[in-house]
């Protein structure tokens, strides 16, 4: 385990790319034919409310106004740290040790511009582009 403590974020990043596994990467050249709905967290700080009718249209539902609202409100990032189902807090420590790292944090656009150094940006980078050279998703990190 204190092996993984000292491990460089160059050596992660390069451990990680070999197995990744958390998204599997699936040719989305032609999305719009795919029945898979991408949503961002960027655009959903930017406007949750439509963010949620999107979700609402995707999924065939109709809802009141009144309900995508409780929606919206209950969805908030402060409203959803404080809340056991949605951050973890309910799993123990031995599983997940949030003291090491929450599993909510500031929810902030772009804040891993304060968590990674230049050289770990440009290694991120490097690596991301390797992984998802063909994959057509409009990613943004800024609002």
């Amino acid at each position: 385990m204190s092996e993984e403590k000292d491990m460089s974020y160059s050596d992660a990043i390069q451990k990680a790319s070999s197995s990744i596994t958390r998204f599997p990467l699936i040719p989305v050249r032609g999305r719009e034919k795919k029945n898979i709905l991408y949503l961002f967290y960027e655009d959903m700080k930017e406007n949750p409310r439509r963010e949620v009718e999107r979700i609402m249209r995707y999924l065939d539902l109709s809802v009141s106004d009144e309900v995508i609202s409780q929606i919206v409100e209950l969805t908030t990032f402060k409203n959803m740290k404080e809340n056991p189902m949605a951050n973890y807090s309910c799993i123990p420590s031995p599983v997940f040790d949030q003291s090491i790292s929450p599993f909510m944090r500031k929810g902030e656009v772009g804040d891993w511009k304060n968590h990674f150094t230049p050289e770990q940006s440009k290694i991120f980078d490097e690596d991301y582009e390797k992984q998802m050279k063909d994959v057509n998703i409009p990613f943004r990190t800024l609002i």
